[in-house]
C-alpha cells in the first residue's frame, strides 16, 4: 500500500478544497487530524489533514495537508472540525515537530506516516 501526504497548500483558500474532498469522497473518509506545532518563532501553527481509505484498484492512500498555515481558534480550524463532525467522527488532536526541523519536507511526511501508523490511525505497510 502507498500512503502518501498530498499538501493543498498552508490552509488559506485550500481550507475549502479538502472540505470539498471530505464532503464528496466521505464514503471512503477514515480520520481528521490537527497537527499543532511550534514555528520558529514559538506561536503555535496548526496543520490539518484528511485520511481517507485507500482505493481499490492501486491501493493508494491520500492524506491530504494543509500544512502549518492555521493559527488556533481560526474560522479555518473551524469549517475543517465541522466537515469531519458532519460524517460523525471527532478529529484527532496530536502535537508534533515543526516541518521547519527536518532537511527536507518529505523527512517531515514520513515523521508524521510512521506517527500515524504507530497510533494505529492508519493501517501498517503491507
Amino acid at each position: 500500500m502507498i500512503q502518501r501526504f498530498i499538501e493543498l497548500g498552508e490552509g488559506y483558500g485550500d481550507i475549502y478544497e479538502l472540505r470539498e474532498l471530505i464532503s464528496t469522497n466521505s464514503h471512503r473518509f477514515l480520520h481528521g487530524f490537527v497537527f499543532v506545532s511550534k514555528d520558529p518563532k514559538g506561536n503555535s501553527v496548526l496543520s490539518i489533514a484528511a485520511a481517507f481509505k485507500p482505493t481499490d484498484e492501486g491501493n493508494f492512500m491520500p492524506i491530504y495537508l494543509c500544512r502549518e498555515g492555521i493559527p488556533e481558534n481560526s474560522k479555518r480550524l473551524e469549517i475543517f472540525e465541522q466537515a469531519v463532525k458532519e460524517l460523525g467522527h471527532q478529529p484527532i488532536k496530536m502535537e508534533v515537530k515543526h516541518s521547519s526541523v527536518y532537511t527536507e519536507k518529505q523527512f517531515f511526511f514520513s515523521h508524521l506516516i510512521a506517527i500515524l501508523r504507530l497510533n494505529h490511525f492508519i493501517p501498517p505497510m503491507q
